[in-house]
């Protein structure tokens, strides 16, 4: 591990320890040190810089990268697999890590999901009929849902910007 040097104030010199996360004004005046991901950890930032993210529950299990719904259950927001065959069940984030039901995940309302195989870079993608998932052709049933969810720019990252779904008659 490197070691950092900082004045005194006496003409000597003392080692201090670089931090990768923060818990607020204790941590004033410490050196930042990026994280494992090579990032400056959303906890260095002030208010309102980073991720658009909420922690909610999981009422099914997910899968890292799939795309979620926001419902009310009984006056509490929780988070489902989104789908394009049910109205009301449109995506509304996405998830970056795994999650059982009843664990509370981190939901990210935009941004890059990184946790997608398959895509065609530039190509834009729609929510999937199958739950979570996404597609590059857009649903065609009747009684579906189309909506975009972002596009792709490699095979693996995607930027979600979700539209308006739009019901199929």
């Amino acid at each position: 591990m490197a070691k950092y040097l900082e004045h005194d104030g006496q003409g000597g010199s003392k080692e201090v320890q670089p931090i990768n996360t923060s818990a607020g004004a204790g941590d004033a005046g410490s050196m930042v040190q990026l994280n494992v991901g090579g990032h400056i950890d959303e906890t260095m930032l002030p208010p309102g810089i980073g991720a658009d993210t909420a922690t909610l529950e999981a009422t099914e299990d997910l899968t890292a990268g799939d795309m979620v719904n926001i419902w009310n259950d009984a006056g509490t927001a929780k988070v489902r697999k989104a789908n394009s065959t049910t109205n009301g069940v449109e995506a509304n984030g996405f998830t970056l890590v795994s999650a059982a039901a009843g664990v509370s995940v981190e939901v990210y309302f935009g941004g890059t999901n990184n946790q997608l195989v398959g895509m065609t870079p530039g190509t834009r993608q729609y929510l999937d009929v199958t739950s979570g998932l996404i597609t590059e052709t857009s649903p065609a049933a009747s009684g579906n849902i189309v909506q975009v969810v972002g596009k792709s720019f490699s095979a693996t990252e995607m930027t979600f910007e979700a539209m308006m779904p739009i019901e199929l008659v």
